[in-house]
């Protein structure tokens, strides 16, 4: 990608309050930062610099699947996407699987950021995120 600028993304993972433990995700846990460096490289090719961030000071009580998704944030500034949680992005997860889920939404805002609904939509899948869907 040489003389062509990258587009720029962020992906956000906020602090969790674990109220259910069977919905318990290791975001620090060795399998999950090989997931992230992965996503980074074949992003970078693809166009997109991909950044991973963290913002431990807004929590979210997870109780749900739901919740998992609502902790983790994509920002595009570039497709006027900011700090929107992946259960909006993605609508309902097909398999539960956090990390594919965030695969899915991190393409799809890199990609198509126009199929992504407006922040002001109501949508079901988000509640107590702050993201304002």
């Amino acid at each position: 990608m040489a003389g062509k600028r990258l587009k720029e993304m962020t992906v956000t993972i906020l602090a969790q309050e674990h109220v259910r433990k069977e919905w318990y995700f290791d975001f620090d846990a060795e399998v999950f930062r090989r997931f992230c460096d992965s996503l980074t490289r074949d992003m970078k090719k693809l166009g997109v610099a991909l950044r991973i961030a963290r913002n431990p000071d807004a929590t979210i009580k997870i109780t749900s699947y739901a919740d998992l998704l609502n902790c983790v944030k994509i920002s595009s500034l570039d497709d006027g996407h900011a700090n929107q949680c992946v259960g909006h992005i993605i609508g309902k997860s097909e398999h539960l699987d956090i990390m594919e889920d965030i695969g899915v939404a991190v393409r799809r805002v890199a990609f198509a950021p126009e199929t992504i609904a407006p922040s002001s939509e109501f949508r079901k899948v988000c509640h107590n995120c702050g993201c304002g869907c």
